[in-house]
């Protein structure tokens, strides 16, 4: 009983503590210092959440129909089991899209499906299928947007698990009539000032080649950089290793997520995404903290990571911003830093 009590006690402390949290940093783009604001975009340090939707993951989906077909056997013969066990791993947020936002948060990973039997309406997958769907998410998102009309949001459309030309029309002609205006063109040089001027808000990045070709309101992929493994230390040395490749032209992702696989899971049976991240956190916020922004080979860009609510990532992220400070000044005028 005692042991349950303190059990207890922790957990609501660590909700208390998630809620102050959740106040965060709304308003940051607005509140940076006049020498950032014509930074391109793609040299600033931007926080972003990896699989942004898998809040609300729907357990009893069925698994997607992407993943591996010894999984999905599973899920035909034992959907008791494998659904939850999905559940456990494929949940990496655990806040709606608004309040990453307030967070601090702006690269949104949005991963797109349709459902096997879910009519026109489109979802969002990572291992399962999520309950809200597409147009409910990206409404949210909106109504965000006009309630801060000074921040700035990437949102990274992927994957596409079983979408065909019709919905990828429909989508975008939904998207384009929601945000209008608001829509970056992938022809502009994005900073804060000059979207400023002319009311933009939004970067749709948009992983369909031949979609993007058609529609100049749309940007090609961003690269995510990612390690693919569940160690920590792993990760950390991976992304070094990239630091010391040529920087992406524009915009590109440092993953600090971790990704189970196999035999991880079996070893660790009880475990979920969410205690396997919480024990290499502090590792990787160690390595972010020494990172820089700014347009040389191995300076940082967007960071993403998994539960961006249970730590002061947002906050580590946006602060890296303080040392691109010193070299725009040095250029004599913040375009020196493009």
């Amino acid at each position: 009983m005692i042991r349950r009590n303190m059990e207890e006690e922790e957990e609501e402390q660590e909700e208390q503590q998630q809620q102050q949290k959740l106040a965060g940093n709304p308003d940051w783009m607005s509140s940076l210092p006049a020498e950032l604001l014509d930074v391109p975009l793609w040299n600033l340090a931007l926080p972003g959440s990896h699989d942004s939707m898998s809040f609300c993951l729907d357990v009893s989906s069925p698994v997607l129909r992407s993943e591996s077909c010894l999984l999905r056997g599973f899920d035909r013969l034992f959907p008791c089991w494998t659904r939850p066990c999905v559940y456990r791993w494929a949940t990496t947020q655990q806040s709606v899209l608004s309040d990453q936002c307030d967070l601090g948060i702006r690269f949104l990973d949005l991963r797109i499906a349709r459902k096997p039997a879910g009519g026109r309406a489109l979802f969002f997958a990572h291992g399962l299928y999520t309950l809200l769907a597409v147009t409910e998410a990206l409404d949210e998102l909106a109504a965000w947007l006009d309630a801060h009309p000074k921040e700035f949001v990437i949102v990274s459309c992927s994957h596409f698990d079983s979408l065909t030309d019709g919905d990828h029309a429909r989508l975008v002609e939904n998207i384009i009539t929601l945000f209008g205006d608001k829509l970056c063109s992938s022809k502009e040089t994005p900073t804060l000032r000059s979207c400023w001027s002319r009311g933009q808000q939004v970067i749709l990045s948009y992983g369909n080649q031949q979609v993007v070709l058609q529609h100049p309101e749309l940007w090609d992929e961003i690269p995510y950089r990612y390690a693919d493994s569940p160690d920590p230390k792993k990760v950390i040395a991976f992304l070094e290793d990239q630091k010391h490749r040529r920087r992406p032209a524009g915009f590109y992702v440092s993953g600090l997520n971790l990704t189970e696989d196999a035999p991880y899971v079996l070893l660790h049976p009880l475990q979920t995404m969410r205690k396997m991240t919480m024990k290499g956190l502090t590792l990787l916020l160690s390595w972010a903290s020494d990172q820089r922004p700014g347009p040389e080979d191995g300076g940082v860009n967007i960071v993403c990571c998994d539960f961006v609510d249970v730590s002061q990532f947002c906050s580590l992220v946006i602060g890296l911003n303080d040392k691109l400070r010193p070299f725009c000044r040095t250029q004599g005028d913040a375009a020196g830093c493009a």
